[in-house]
């Protein structure tokens, strides 16, 4: 009698993909004081006093800046978040976000 051979099952992983990323993006205006700016970029995206300052006067120069990246949910919640404290305080300060290519 001959030895039967049994090959192993190999198992299947499925692949995942990653999800697409989202940048959230400072838009400047001559209006939001600077110190207000860095209040929100410290308060929202966790920002120190440093890197919050530098982005402020990037998007003051540039005319955008952007902040952050991270999933559409997360990107989207932040910029609207941001963007409802300069409209309570009355300033036009806006944050968008845009797909990461």
């Amino acid at each position: 009698m001959s030895p039967t051979f049994v090959k192993p099952r190999s198992k299947t992983k499925p692949e995942t993909q990653r999800p697409p990323l989202w940048k959230v993006i400072l838009l400047n205006d001559d209006f939001t004081p600077r110190e207000f700016v860095v209040q929100v970029l410290k308060a929202v995206f966790r920002m120190n006093e440093s890197q919050a300052y530098r982005v402020m006067m990037t998007a003051h120069q540039r005319g955008a800046c952007v902040i952050a990246v991270y999933t559409k949910d997360v990107a989207d919640t932040k910029a609207k978040e941001a963007t409802e404290m300069g409209r309570a305080k009355g300033y036009p300060l806006y944050f968008t976000t845009e797909k990461e290519e």
